[in-house]
């Protein structure tokens, strides 16, 4: 690429390995056109690719300074080439803690799809190949949108990130695929061509303020304590709809239950677990230390959204029919404790955000992905078209009472912590909206529960069910009322988990269990971001109570 300077160079910082985390999974994306003959070879190098940016994410991790990050400096693994001089536009890279939780969740993730889908029957006409580099194009987005620190390189992925998403629905995804995949795209598009409007306006602020036009972050904040508050909420408020939707935040969410329900389950896995992060991630990167007076003046309105959001999802989910469409809905509640998190301005409620941010794209992820399990055993997505299905499945359904656990925040598990971070924090500053905030906490129980019973407790039935055990020859009377001679006779019409499957939900049950008991690795490198945000709006910790601010 050639800017008016003339060939791309470093003009500071030269740390390589963001963009080779960028680079591989792009690269192995086109790698998969040439082998869409070759089913066995293209699923080959497409999982060696995930695995290896896997294996680079780690060598991020340990090459991050914790020690260093609480000193102050913000961005490390930086790399800058000048992009278009006259607009003030660089190659720019570099990641804080939060960024590389979210690099790390993505990394962590994409085998684990790859897995899921490798034996996945897909729609006539569409190739492995083809499924497998949309997995990997979309990785390399995620890794683009966390990592720039170019406010418009920034832009440039969170709307490239459409193009590949937007195929994986449309291509791959469910009966209403067409429908679901244009509404994402064009929610997503205006939300986005609303940011390109303040983010056009900041650039125009940065040449008042600093004399010339910049998009590149650290010289954006450090002016932003010097930008009037009424030029600040326009501008807020931009970005702000651009993430609402793509959160979705209350009430710009009703995109979700469509393309979370039509799109195929690695899919939803990636849009509801990562891709809708950059919306949360957006907040606390963009919208509050470049907007620090705005973001405090319109926290009641963000926060009464996202409780309102909290209770109106849950109640949603409660009276679902659709499997899928029930995952999305629990989802649209969660977003809400983050978005909780975030505008309560506290540094705990911001660590538990964050955290939850990854506990969530770990629980839902799961939870999809037993569905997506249960869906291939039974052919339908409708919950009263199953029951019964621990008799004959126990392995499965135990694994999905883990995922389930996981999303309600039992104690225990990785989303308690975060869930308890974000109430705790959020209190002192926001006390009404925190206890209603509370009440979600018991539909969660409630919506979980009732979807467990009804699917895997009492007596074998169900359409799906039904069907599934008669392909397999133990159809009857007898089989229906015999779980015994029901599940020995299911055979490949309703088998319990296979070898690939466990492979597929072991790693998860893992992180849910450590991450629940011992979280420690992940806030120690998500806790000196969280000081230097707050420290960028401007504002202390509330003081706790019987206690003084930090």
């Amino acid at each position: 690429m050639l800017s008016a300077a003339g060939p791309i160079v470093p003009d500071s910082g030269g740390n390589v390995l963001l963009i080779v985390l960028l680079l591989l999974p792009l690269v192995g994306s086109l790698v998969m056109y040439p082998l869409r003959g070759n089913v066995a070879l293209a699923k080959g190098v497409a999982m060696a690719v995930a695995l290896l940016e896997l294996v680079l994410v780690v060598l991020a991790w340990v090459g991050y300074d914790t020690a260093a990050a609480a000193d102050g400096t913000r961005f490390q693994l930086e790399f800058s080439a000048s992009w278009i001089p006259a607009f003030g536009t660089h190659i720019a890279f570099g990641v804080d803690g939060i960024a590389l939780v979210m690099i790390a969740l993505t990394a962590f993730l994409v085998p684990i799809l790859m897995l899921f889908a490798w034996a996945e029957k897909l729609p006539e006409g569409r190739t492995a190949s083809g499924y497998f580099g949309l997995l990997l194009a979309t990785q390399a987005m995620l890794v683009g949108v966390f990592a720039a620190t170019d406010v418009f390189l920034f832009y440039v992925f969170f709307e490239a990130m459409l193009i590949p998403m937007y195929f994986l629905i449309g291509r791959f995804g469910g009966p209403n695929r067409q429908y679901a995949a244009v509404k994402f795209f064009l929610y997503s598009l205006l939300g986005g061509l609303i940011m390109l409007a303040s983010l056009i306006g900041l650039f125009v602020v940065s040449g008042e303020r600093l004399g010339q036009g910049t998009f590149t972050w650290a010289e954006l904040q450090t002016m932003a304590a010097t930008v009037p508050t009424s030029t600040q909420i326009w501008l807020f408020l931009g970005f702000f709809v651009a993430f609402a939707i793509k959160a979705p935040l209350f009430p710009f969410h009703t995109w979700l239950p469509d393309a979370g329900a039509e799109a195929p389950i690695v899919g939803a896995v990636l849009l509801v677990g990562v891709l809708d992060k950059v919306a949360t991630f957006g907040f606390l990167r963009y919208c509050l230390p470049l907007f620090p007076a705005a973001s405090q003046a319109l926290a009641p309105l963000v926060l009464t959204l996202a409780v309102v959001g909290i209770i109106y999802a849950a109640l949603l989910a409660v009276g679902q029919t659709d499997m899928s469409r029930f995952v999305s809905y629990t989802s649209i509640a969660h977003f809400g404790f983050i978005a909780l998190g975030i505008f309560a301005f506290s540094s705990q409620a911001f660590a538990g955000a964050t955290l939850y941010m990854v506990n969530h794209g770990l629980s839902t992820g799961m939870l999809f992905l037993m569905v997506g399990m249960l869906i291939t055993r039974g052919g339908s997505r409708k919950i009263a078209d199953y029951g019964g299905v621990a008799k004959l499945a126990p392995l499965l359904a135990g694994c999905l009472l883990v995922a389930g656990m996981s999303s309600l925040a039992l104690p225990g598990t990785n989303s308690f912590v975060s869930e308890f971070l974000v109430l705790v924090g959020s209190f002192p500053n926001a006390p009404v909206f925190t206890i209603v905030a509370t009440v979600g906490i018991i539909f969660a129980a409630l919506y979980v529960l009732w979807f467990y019973q009804r699917t895997m407790q009492g007596p074998v039935r169900g359409d799906a069910v039904t069907a599934a055990l008669e392909r397999a020859g133990a159809g009857g009377p007898g089989a229906m009322t015999d779980p015994g001679i029901a599940a020995k006779r299911a055979g490949t019409g309703f088998a319990d988990l296979g070898r690939r499957e466990i492979a597929v939900v072991t790693p998860l049950i893992v992180a849910i269990v450590v991450l629940g008991f011992f979280p420690a690795p992940l806030l120690d490198v998500i806790n000196p971001s969280v000081t230097a945000t707050m420290q960028e709006v401007g504002l202390a910790d509330p003081v706790p109570v019987g206690g003084t601010a930090r």
